[in-house]
């Protein structure tokens, strides 16, 4: 389904960032089917994924030799500049001011109390990912944190996010109304002082398969496919460069 509007809070859009950009326009159309779109002469280097056509992801390369290869998800919001005061507010630090990217929206990035970096997206001739939701596409973001009380704060006053608890799943649904835009989670178990981080997650048709092909392309596997009763088959992974992301069949 092609989108064209997001609710202001609603996850929208995901972007990687790379200090290879070559190797990984290479690495994630063979994972995904996706199309690297020839890029805009003032846009640096940042590449739109296409996927039949449709926007569903970006890449681009580090803004800084302190800037670790990521991906980055983005929320939309109707006033990047309110959002950006909401996040001080609420004691997070605005990493990239608000500002205007071409003609597209108007973008901001902020890292929340605990050490996770997101951004928000204010649309204008670019509403975000043009198919959400789908194979091939973004389909969900999850916060990783130990700090979950700050988190839920934080989020709720940033993004109007409010939690739901999944009772013995040690899961947290952010929810935007009634609809889940987002979960939470605590660190796996023996992942050490990982640093606080979101992750998206990508559809697919079938795990397994592309799985096989993130391995096959050089990727790690970090969790193989496995079935969450009631919600699908996920697997988590990273590229070659060790960026993580995970891989969904099904609806979260």
């Amino acid at each position: 389904m092609k989108v064209t509007h997001y609710h202001p809070g609603a996850p929208c859009w995901a972007d990687l960032g790379s200090a290879d950009l070559d190797a990984s326009k290479q690495f994630y159309s063979g994972v995904f089917g996706w199309q690297a779109a020839e890029p805009e002469p003032q846009a640096g280097g940042y590449t739109i994924f296409q996927k039949d056509g449709a926007a569903v992801a970006g890449v681009g390369p580090l803004q800084g030799p302190d800037q670790p290869p990521a991906w980055s998800v983005y929320a939309s919001t109707d006033d990047a500049d309110a959002a950006a005061r909401r996040v001080e507010a609420a004691g997070g630090k605005v990493l990239m001011a608000p500002m205007d990217v071409l003609d597209g929206g108007r973008l901001a990035v902020f890292i929340d109390p605990a050490g996770a970096v997101s951004g928000v997206w204010q649309p204008r001739a670019f509403p975000g990912a043009q198919v959400y939701g789908e194979a091939g596409a973004l389909s969900w973001i999850e916060l990783v944190t130990r700090d979950q009380d700050s988190a839920i704060a934080f989020y709720r006053a940033v993004h109007g996010w409010e939690p739901e608890v999944q009772e013995g799943m040690g899961y947290t649904l952010f929810k935007l109304g009634s609809d889940a835009v987002a979960g939470m989670t605590s660190p796996a178990q023996g992942s050490g002082d990982a640093p606080a981080h979101w992750q998206p997650y990508f559809g697919s048709d079938d795990t397994d398969a592309t799985v096989a092909k993130v391995k096959e392309l050089g990727g790690t596997i970090f969790v193989p496919p496995t079935d969450i009763p009631g919600v699908g088959r996920f697997a988590m992974v990273a590229d070659p460069a060790g960026v993580g992301f995970s891989i969904m069949h099904g609806v979260m």
